[in-house]
C-alpha cells in the first residue's frame, strides 16, 4: 500500500531549521521538511542555487512549498520562487527581521551600529563567523568588520542560561554591550501560520538593504559591496 505524501512541503535554511521545526509539531501539520545548508549565507548565490534545484526536483510532488529564507543577500531569491507553482516565502528581508518585527526595526533605526543575535547564531559563532569567514586566520578582519558596531542584540528563541553566556562572551570579545531580548518565534511563526491558512502574511516594512551579510567571496576576503554592509552571517 503506497503512503500518500504530505500537501505540504517546507525547503527551509538550517538556520532556521529547529525553529520552522518546532512550530510545525506545535501546529500539528503534515508536512516534509527540507533543511539547506546555513553556511550558504556565506555564498548567496549558493542559496539561489540550492533553492532552485529543490524547487525542480520537487515540482509536481507538492501542492504548498514554502522556502523559509529571508532575503539574505540571494537577490534572485523571490524570482526563482516565483517560477515554481505552489512555492512562496515568509515575507522578510532575513531571519533577525522575522523573529525581532516591530522591535528590530525599531532598535535598528533608534542605534543603525546594532549587532543581532538568535539562538542558532550563538550556537555556530565559532564555525560559521570566525572559521567561515577566516577570521581565525586572519583576525585583523575583526577589528574592520565589527569597528562600527555600538551594541548587541540578543533575539533569544528559548530562555537558555547557557546560551546567554556564549552570547556575553561574543559581546565581550567584541567590546560591545549585550542586551538579551526573550521573542520566541516571533513573526517567524505567525507568518508560517498565515501561509498554511492561506492567509494574508503579518506584512515586513523593513527593506533588505537596512541589514545585510556579510559574505566570503573567497578564502579571507569579505565583500564590501553595498548589499553586504557588515551584520552577521
Amino acid at each position: 500500500m503506497s503512503v500518500s505524501r504530505p500537501r505540504t512541503i517546507f525547503i527551509t535554511c538550517s538556520a532556521l531549521g529547529k525553529e520552522v521545526k518546532a512550530i510545525i509539531r506545535k501546529h500539528g501539520w503534515d508536512a516534509d521538511f527540507l533543511p539547506l545548508d546555513s553556511r550558504y549565507h556565506l555564498y548567496p548565490t549558493k542559496i539561489e542555487a540550492a533553492v532552485k534545484e529543490k524547487l525542480v526536483e520537487s515540482d509536481g510532488l507538492y501542492e504548498r512549498r514554502v522556502v523559509v529564507y529571508g532575503q539574505c543577500g540571494a537577490h534572485k531569491l523571490d524570482a526563482i520562487i516565483a517560477e515554481h507553482e505552489g512555492a512562496i516565502r515568509p515575507v522578510g528581508p532575513h531571519c533577525y527581521e522575522m523573529y525581532g518585527g516591530e522591535d528590530f526595526r525599531k532598535a535598528v533605526k533608534e542605534v543603525p551600529g546594532t549587532y543581532i543575535l538568535t539562538d542558532y547564531l550563538v550556537q555556530v559563532w565559532e564555525k560559521l563567523i570566525i572559521r567561515g569567514l577566516k577570521l581565525d586566520k586572519h583576525p585583523k578582519l575583526k577589528k574592520v568588520m565589527f569597528a562600527h558596531y555600538k551594541r548587541m542584540i540578543y533575539y533569544a528563541q528559548e530562555e537558555s542560561a547557557v546560551l546567554v553566556d556564549k552570547a556575553q562572551a561574543i559581546a565581550d570579545d567584541l567590546g560591545l554591550e549585550l542586551e538579551v531580548r526573550p521573542v520566541g518565534y516571533g513573526d517567524l511563526e505567525r507568518r508560517l501560520v498565515a501561509i498554511m491558512e492561506d492567509k494574508p502574511q503579518p506584512g515586513a516594512e523593513a527593506e533588505a538593504a537596512d541589514y545585510a551579510y556579510p559574505v566570503a567571496e573567497a578564502p579571507g576576503k569579505i565583500s564590501s559591496g553595498p548589499e553586504t554592509r557588515r551584520s552577521s552571517g
